[in-house]
């Protein structure tokens, strides 16, 4: 009678924990929204349109807003695009963000502006991020406040800031997720748990191409060190219950893959120097941002763009104390080794295992930036900083649990903040002269000047931006790669408007020419408007912007 009892209970348990963490979950979420506003500022005041200055914002804003057109308009050539015409797969150049172009989509077809979209999408890498490293270190250690400590430096350290412009690279959303998911099959044996891992694998690949490369590689490390320390008689089923789960990882990102291999074959990869210049050093795990407040000075001289890796010095000492306070457990090696795997990585062709991977591993000869794998040393220390919190408070009471948790989040806050962000706007609505384009029979775009092959990108980002107002073809674009033809037609289009570049934008079947005479000066624009009167290209259109003149002509 008493079991039957105890048992006609326990749904109400349940139930009440179910609404409790969801609850929780709940509160988190918008604590991570107004901490972002705050560390942000003053972005969250003009979210619909602005963000900080460059080029890779309009970037985003082509990639984001061709994934939403294409979805509507021909699916099919979802890998498509109209820039650097006639290339047939331009999203392949770089990172397709399918996962955020897909969740966005839904907000350009409502009519949201498009910089609000941006935006939106940005922050929800960021948030989304926090909130999966809160939901991982709070299952690995049982403390909610440690949880949300953790979460913070996920969320905020200076990785963050250095890569704000960069869509892909804030979305490490589905990496805590996949470790949570990995850490459930070592615990059930499951093996939906199991494919559930390799969903949130083949999600991170989608999301972000550097980062789901980086897990792949990381991930069965920790994996294989973690069935290791258990007994055969559980390992072995363990490591059954994976299986399915990297069976659905191998078809998705093979699938994913295959556009992007033909593209290298076109491409090719990365140099030895671009490699050398974007890959991390020992010191870069010292290096702040240059306008963060506490450290921005600090090692400042061996700072650069893509080398601005320190997770903070609180965010070290807390991953000391899980590491060496207590007899380490299991996962705390395997996260100390994933961390010291992760830095190895990131030194690029100065350390061993990506010089390895590239000679061996094609998939890693199109990467440029190894310092980005300084993301999972992060990870790795925010895992560890969550184990050293529960190990400093997890015996005291939770009123004192969690004013040391609000203590700790404001030293980490303080560590991270850095200055006002320095915000331009972007336009939501086309210029006159792209509204007019909209309107026009088909036709291949030009916009000049091109810049030469040496002075990439110019203004080709916009211009990219800016021709998803009208949807036609355009021979100029931007992107992580630079397709041979497009670097021809630029060296070609250097002597404009001489008989040369004439015939080399007429061999690229261009209709509309669009000439922004503000970037040339008085003499030449008298040459570009005499010399291509006398090859009879008439003046369609001529726009005025404030100090900016924009002639449209017609190519026969």
């Amino acid at each position: 009678m008493k079991v039957s009892i105890l048992n006609s209970k326990l749904p109400t348990l349940n139930s009440h924990v179910s609404r409790t963490r969801r609850l929780e979950l709940f509160g988190v979420t918008l604590l991570l929204i107004a901490l972002t506003a705050a560390m942000t500022w003053p972005h969250v005041t003009v979210l619909g349109t602005h963000s900080v200055e460059h080029q890779d914002i309009y970037f985003n804003l082509w990639r984001l807003r061709w994934i939403a057109h294409v979805l509507l308009d021909q699916p099919a050539n979802l890998f498509g695009g109209n820039v650097f015409h006639p290339e047939p797969s331009p999203l392949t150049f770089s990172d397709a963000i399918l996962v955020e172009g897909l969740l966005a989509a839904p907000l350009f077809w409502l009519g949201l502006p498009p910089v609000l979209v941006h935006n939106l999408t940005l922050w929800a890498g960021l948030i989304g991020s926090g909130l999966g490293m809160f939901v991982l270190v709070r299952e690995l250690t049982g403390t909610s406040a440690g949880a949300f400590a953790s979460a913070v430096i996920f969320t905020f350290a200076p990785y963050r800031f250095d890569h704000y412009m960069h869509m892909e690279l804030q979305w490490a959303v589905w990496l805590p997720w996949a470790f949570w998911a990995l850490h459930r099959t070592m615990t059930t044996g499951s093996w939906r748990f199991g494919v559930l891992t390799g969903v949130f694998g083949s999600l991170q690949m989608l999301s972000c191409i550097y980062y789901g490369i980086f897990l792949a590689t990381l991930l069965p490390l920790v994996a294989f060190i973690l069935i290791a320390s258990l007994p055969p008689v559980v390992g072995w089923p363990t490591f059954r219950a994976l299986l399915p789960g990297a069976l659905v990882a191998v078809i998705v990102c093979g699938a994913y893959a295959l556009p992007y291999m033909k593209t290298k074959q076109e491409v090719g990869g990365r140099s030895g120097k671009e490699i050398v210049t974007f890959s991390a050093r020992p010191s870069s795990y010292l290096v702040a941002t240059p306008d963060n407040f506490l450290w921005g000075r600090s090692f400042a001289s061996r700072g650069r763009p893509e080398r601005r890796l320190f997770p903070g010095a609180l965010a070290l000492g807390l991953a000391c104390v899980g590491l060496f306070l207590r007899a380490p457990t299991p996962v705390v090696i395997a996260y100390f080794l994933g961390a010291a795997a992760a830095f190895e990585l990131s030194l690029g062709l100065s350390g061993y295992t990506f010089r390895f991977l590239h000679d061996h591993a094609p998939i890693f000869n199109g990467l440029r930036a190894m310092a980005r794998a300084g993301l999972f040393v992060l990870f790795f220390v925010a895992g560890l900083a969550g184990f050293g919190f529960a190990a400093l408070a997890g015996g005291w009471r939770p009123t004192t649990r969690r004013l040391f948790a609000a203590a700790v989040v404001v030293v980490l806050l303080a560590e991270y903040r850095v200055g006002p962000l320095r915000l331009v706007p972007y336009p939501n609505e086309p210029p006159p002269v792209y509204a007019w384009l909209a309107n026009q029979p088909p036709g291949v775009v030009a916009e000049l000047p091109l810049p030469p092959p040496n002075g990439l990108p110019g203004n080709d980002p916009r211009y990219s931006y800016l021709s998803s107002f009208h949807w036609q073809p355009l021979l100029n674009g931007y992107s992580g790669f630079h397709p041979q033809s497009y670097l021809d037609r630029s060296a070609a289009l250097r002597d404009f408007p001489a008989e040369p570049a004439i015939e080399r934008l007429r061999a690229d079947g261009t209709r509309y020419l669009v000439v922004h005479l503000r970037a040339y000066d008085t003499v030449e624009r008298r040459a570009i408007r005499s010399t291509l009167g006398k090859y009879g290209m008439a003046e369609l259109r001529q726009f005025q912007e404030g100090r900016n003149e924009t002639v449209v002509f017609a190519m026969r």
